[in-house]
């Protein structure tokens, strides 16, 4: 077991036994692009680097592009929860456990938790050439409210 930190009432701690990684530490390197609180949790370096990414209820990256010239894409593999993924001009979609998102690069996207669910997706780094990560706008809360309805 990663962590046997799990002691506590509250949901992050229950959320950590349905997950075989660690929810990690707070994201605060990149707490100006997600509303609500995410966690990060580094799985691997080597290869094809690779972390766990967890989303409190309610939380979401803000839009984003994953910049590259060749190969560069992010493939983010749901391990618990319910999550949304949106790509622009797209409806969102509702991601579940074992759900796999090929995001080709150069796109523009988000991903987050649903409403009343913590979510936890591995985001694995495809390797590319010329790549770069662009930060955009928030997904407010008006939008996110109307997803599902």
């Amino acid at each position: 077991m990663w962590a046997d930190d799990t002691e506590g009432n509250d949901g992050k701690a229950a959320f950590q036994h349905e997950i075989i990684f660690p929810i990690g530490e707070p994201s605060t390197a990149y707490a100006q692009y997600f509303i609500g609180n995410s966690y990060l949790a580094r799985v691997s370096k080597e290869q094809t680097p690779f972390s766990n990414v967890t989303f409190e209820p309610r939380c979401r990256n803000n839009w984003h592009i994953h910049h590259a010239t060749k190969g560069g894409r992010q493939m983010p593999v749901c391990m618990a929860g319910r999550g949304w993924y949106q790509e622009e001009g797209k409806e969102a979609v509702q991601i579940h456990s074992g759900d796999v998102i090929h995001i080709p690069a150069n796109v523009k996207h988000w991903h987050g938790a649903t409403a009343d669910s913590w979510f936890a997706h591995l985001a694995f780094e495809v390797p590319g050439e010329n790549t770069s990560n662009e930060w955009l706008e928030p997904v407010t809360d008006e939008a996110y409210d109307r997803l599902g309805k």
